[in-house]
């Protein structure tokens, strides 16, 4: 069984995206405690890239800090192996499939392994082209997590039939924010996914507020918050975890 599922098992998950290294290593690994200490059953660690094209403002900015830091992906690396010693959730990397390519992809996703990275979200990757990457995710027990969104409509079942870890569910046209509405027909798109799937699924992109995680967690087995948590990065620095602990909880509290 997945590792992933782990972060489904105890009711509905929540799902922390934070940029490794916004604005250092330090304040991500305290901020990731943090969540985690205060109910995050899943982390998603950004790996940054010059051009993050599934990224708004917000992310694309911590994408620039990160870099201008001097944060690398051996960095990284080293960073979760030690974040390991005494963070147990689910962890899955979110970066591009440049990213991967540019370190060599078997380098990757094997050092994915001994570093207890339980998953992989290429955004840029196209569902038709991940074969070159999932023979390596598989061969090292890696999950390769899909992303549906609200334009993949026939492709959904297709999706889902080969889900692994969970299912991103994206739920708005565009780049990652927060939101104050959204509007796509997510419960359409949930009931498919559970008609060719028993793979959790999440929603992720616009979620920003407890009552928008509560409608997520109604509808789906989670929800994804990635914006709203790098703003406070943003406003409050090293002094952010803090805040990031309140807001994480006050999230988790509010899914059913």
């Amino acid at each position: 069984m997945s590792n992933i599922r782990k972060a489904f098992e105890n009711g509905k998950a929540f799902i922390a995206f934070i940029t490794c290294g916004d604005p250092d290593l330090e304040t991500t690994a305290a901020a990731i405690r943090a969540a985690v200490e205060n109910g995050a059953d899943l982390i998603e660690l950004g790996i940054p890239f010059s051009d993050p094209t599934a990224e708004g403002p917000v992310i694309q900015e911590a994408n620039i800090r990160a870099l201008n830091g001097g944060v690398t992906t051996d960095k990284i690396f080293a960073f979760v192996k030690e974040l390991r010693r005494d963070v147990k959730v689910p962890m899955v990397f979110m970066t591009y499939a440049n990213v991967v390519f540019s370190y060599g992809a078997e380098k990757f996703i094997s050092t994915c392994r001994d570093i207890e990275i339980d998953g992989l979200i290429l955004p840029d990757l196209p569902f038709e082209e991940k074969e070159e990457f999932l023979s390596l995710c598989h061969k090292y027990g890696v999950d390769l997590v899909s992303l549906i969104a609200p334009t993949s409509e026939n492709r959904i079942a297709m999706i889902a039939k080969e889900a692994e870890g969970f299912l991103y569910i994206v739920s708005s046209l565009g780049v990652t924010g927060t939101r104050s509405e959204i509007k796509t027909d997510l419960t359409s798109i949930v009931k498919s996914v559970r008609e060719n799937t028993d793979v959790p699924c999440a929603i992720g992109f616009g979620i920003s507020t407890p009552e928008q995680a509560g409608r997520m967690s109604e509808i789906s087995d989670g929800a994804i918050v990635g914006s709203a948590i790098i703003k406070l990065l943003e406003k409050y620095g090293k002094d952010a975890p803090e805040h990031i602990g309140k807001y994480v909880k006050s999230m988790k509290d509010a899914m059913i």
